[in-house]
């Protein structure tokens, strides 16, 4: 692993999400293995640049909280790098693509997100979202076809890739992984006192961006009529409208903002279940840190859930929309929870940071032989 990769990214530290998780993750396991992986991000002066990071300049998304828009510039330091990695198709991504084209180097991208995800947020009528999406689509198509290979987290997002957007550069799954050595099974007694989680209630929960397209209000109309508590960690535009709708419910439901990365072991071993009812995915990772703790998931059937998801060892999937089957997902759960557990944890090894690196070490070398 002694190749030096230069990783362009739309979204860093610190914003914390899956990309920022992955990213920052994949390159403390690269320079552990004697490579180099600089990072090129956007900006922000609440984030001190490490060595090896290289901020460009950047304003804040109008449309999407916690987002910045960077310039496509390349940052001298990293004119020489052996690998391109393109984390991001918008502004600093084409500074990736430019330094590729110049400098005769191997590029590689990652498909994180569809762009077209956030049609919703950049337009509200519908005729004009469907627009939207469909001319992100082209772009994608166009900026991903330039990769001599691309990037996927997951087997459905692979599909997606090559049969919806159209690309027909190589496409290769390559797990985001997650780190073991965190997430693991842990002592919930001062976490539990200190939200105020002890009820004698199952807990259900959710941690992470609370986006409308995660469909989070499914999970408060699914703990309606049920002995439960839900709890949620983490924040986003869907909070308070999730707010409004929990009050009005006879659902039990606790909001406990957001949680110090520290924490995040604590909360997802306090969980009896984690409820997941987002269709978009393209891994979940946060689905994988709650198995890594122990604890089962109950998602959608649909997207990279649909495979992240083992259904009846890791947790069980109930169809996007289907409340009653939710509900009855959660019982199944519930109700073989000790069994989940013993084999959510047995497949730890699987989902490893490690695992993942060793994949895209091999990609990189493939693609550095052309």
């Amino acid at each position: 692993m002694s190749r030096w990769v230069a990783a362009f990214t739309d979204t860093y530290l610190p914003t914390i999400n899956g990309v920022t998780y992955t990213i920052r993750s994949w390159r403390d396991c690269w320079e552990k293995n004697d490579g180099r992986m600089d990072v090129i991000y956007p900006r922000s002066d609440e984030y001190t640049p490490e060595k090896g990071e290289h901020p460009v300049g950047s304003l804040p998304f109008p449309f999407y909280d916690g987002y910045r828009l960077g310039t496509p510039r390349i940052p001298k330091a990293v004119i020489d790098a052996d690998i391109v990695h393109a984390h991001t198709p918008f502004a600093i991504g084409l500074g990736g693509l430019r330094l590729a084209w110049k400098e005769d180097t191997p590029f590689v991208t990652s498909y994180h997100t569809p762009t077209g995800e956030y049609a919703d947020y950049l337009v509200s009528n519908e005729s004009a979202a469907e627009y939207v999406e469909r001319a992100s689509v082209a772009y994608e198509r166009w900026f991903f076809g330039r990769s001599d290979a691309v990037l996927t987290p997951s087997e459905a997002t692979r599909k997606h890739v090559v049969e919806t957007v159209g690309v027909d550069a190589p496409v290769h799954v390559v797990p985001n992984g997650i780190d073991i050595e965190r997430f693991h099974p842990v002592e919930t007694a001062a976490f539990v006192e200190k939200y105020d989680l002890d009820g004698g209630r199952p807990l259900i929960g959710y941690t992470g961006r609370h986006g409308y397209e995660k469909r989070l209000s499914e999970l408060v109309s699914a703990a309606e009529g049920m002995e439960l508590t839900v709890v949620f960690g983490g924040d986003g535009p869907a909070r308070k409208s999730l707010e409004k709708q929990a009050r009005e419910s006879d659902a039990d439901v606790r909001f406990l903002g957001f949680l110090e990365r520290e924490e995040m072991p604590a909360f997802y071993s306090a969980l009896d279940v984690f409820a997941f009812p987002s269709p978009v995915e393209t891994q979940g990772l946060v689905a994988l840190e709650a198995n890594a703790c122990g604890t089962p998931v109950v998602g959608a059937n649909a997207g990279a859930l649909e495979n992240t998801i083992s259904e009846g060892k890791t947790g069980h999937h109930f169809e996007s929309g289907d409340i009653e089957g939710f509900q009855d997902a959660i019982r199944r759960t519930l109700s073989n929870r000790d069994r989940l557990r013993e084999s959510c944890l047995a497949r730890r090894s699987e989902v490893s940071v490690e695992r993942a690196v060793e994949k895209l070490g091999r990609v990189y070398e493939r693609i550095d032989r052309r």
